[in-house]
């Protein structure tokens, strides 16, 4: 019988987008790739996929009937590893595998960003830090995508077997890459934009958190002296109507287009001229590691994940999240200077090596090598030859 793995989050677009790459090589070492989360979605390399109500919020009740139903689907199943990832398939799995555990079970948690941080609210440092200093003593490795999760769990000395550090969940340097001139300038002008415009572009849900009302002001404070700035929003959320109403108040609607979900960020990323970033807490972003592999500069708000990634100065800027004006400025500088821009931009697409999927792919695989697949550098190498 081959051996089996279960994944496991709130939502399974989670998976979609950031760990296939490890399915895959799951599968290509024989074992069985089992799913739990929330949603329908079709995922290659997963033999079952269990379709739980998981709801982000610890307070919620249903969250009750989605612990039984992983108890129940442990005890049918006997996996060799557990890997969960977000706050409450983090949560729920880990309370549910105690009992596999002490059967031989492994259980790996991913922290994708705690919602405890430096400077991060009280309520979250009361709700979420106990929570999950508790549950690493039901965790054999914990799992950390930015230096300063990593340092905090090991000062306040969580109890996991393991505390490791990887460099996020990888970027594809192959497909996100920068386009040559003649290319970036022929696709601009197929999407209706002058090879003249300046193009800032960000992805990200529209939420609390990401604060794309900071970009908007910004914009409306260089309007005057860039008049040819667009900037590009991607993405869907409950506050996209807040922020579409902010940009007809501040005069700049029609400088801003609202995306939507896209599927073609690999396209769209390269014909821009800066990436740009408002949120107020992130772990380790992968629309910034996307950007940087296409070889833009980037203004960002400071945080712990956009602080990892950028380097002030040397691939781009970092301003306080409520600081409109600064934002503005470093905007101005950028569309002033294009040999400012490329020196910005190529140090992005150096920096970024370190936060490739091979170097992401070869850290995991040897965490999970250490468990069960013997030789690691071997594991490695096959990762690396095959997957990407």
């Amino acid at each position: 019988m081959p051996k089996k793995v279960l994944f496991c989050a709130t939502v399974d677009y989670h998976f979609r987008a950031f760990h296939l790459p490890y399915m895959k090589w799951f599968k290509e070492q024989g074992w069985d790739v089992h799913v739990a989360a929330s949603g329908d979605i079709e995922l290659p390399y997963v033999d079952q996929k269990f379709n739980l109500p998981f709801q982000r919020s610890p307070l919620k009740l249903q969250n009750v009937k989605v612990y039984q139903q992983l108890k129940s689907i442990l005890d049918e199943h006997y996996y060799e590893l557990i890997h969960c990832h977000t706050p409450m398939g983090g949560m729920l799995a880990r309370l549910a595998a105690r009992k596999t555990r002490k059967q031989g079970t492994r259980v790996l948690y991913t922290a994708h960003g705690f919602h405890f941080c430096k400077g991060g609210p009280a309520l979250n440092w009361l709700l979420y830090y106990p929570i999950e200093k508790w549950l690493s003593a039901h965790t054999d490795t914990l799992i950390t995508i930015n230096e300063e999760d990593y340092r905090l769990a090991v000062q306040h000395r969580f109890k996991a077997g393991r505390i490791a550090h990887v460099h996020g969940v990888g970027v594809d340097t192959e497909r996100f890459k920068p386009a040559d001139e003649s290319a970036r300038r022929e696709a601009r002008l197929l999407l209706g934009y002058h090879p003249g415009d300046f193009l800032m572009f960000y992805a990200a849900e529209f939420n609390k958190n990401k604060n794309q009302q900071l970009l908007i002001q910004a914009l409306a404070r260089i309007k005057a002296e860039v008049p040819h700035a667009r900037l590009l929003l991607a993405g869907s959320g409950s506050m996209q109507e807040d922020c579409r109403q902010l940009a007809r108040e501040l005069g700049v609607e029609e400088m801003i287009d609202f995306l939507g979900y896209r599927k073609d960020i690999d396209t769209l990323l390269p014909l821009c001229d800066v990436a740009v970033a408002s949120s107020l807490r992130e772990g380790l972003p992968v629309n910034i590691l996307e950007a940087m592999a296409c070889g833009l500069p980037v203004v960002v708000s400071a945080n712990r994940g956009h602080s990892e990634l950028i380097a002030d100065g040397v691939n781009g800027f970092i301003v306080q999240p409520t600081d409109s004006e600064s934002f503005a400025e470093r905007l101005l500088e950028l569309s002033r200077s294009l040999q400012l821009s490329h020196k910005l931009g190529l140090a992005s697409r150096n920096r970024v090596q370190g936060y490739s999927l091979t170097q992401v792919g070869s850290e995991m695989t040897g965490i999970y090598s250490d468990y069960f697949l013997g030789d690691t550098d071997e594991a490695e190498s096959k990762y690396s030859r095959a997957y990407i």
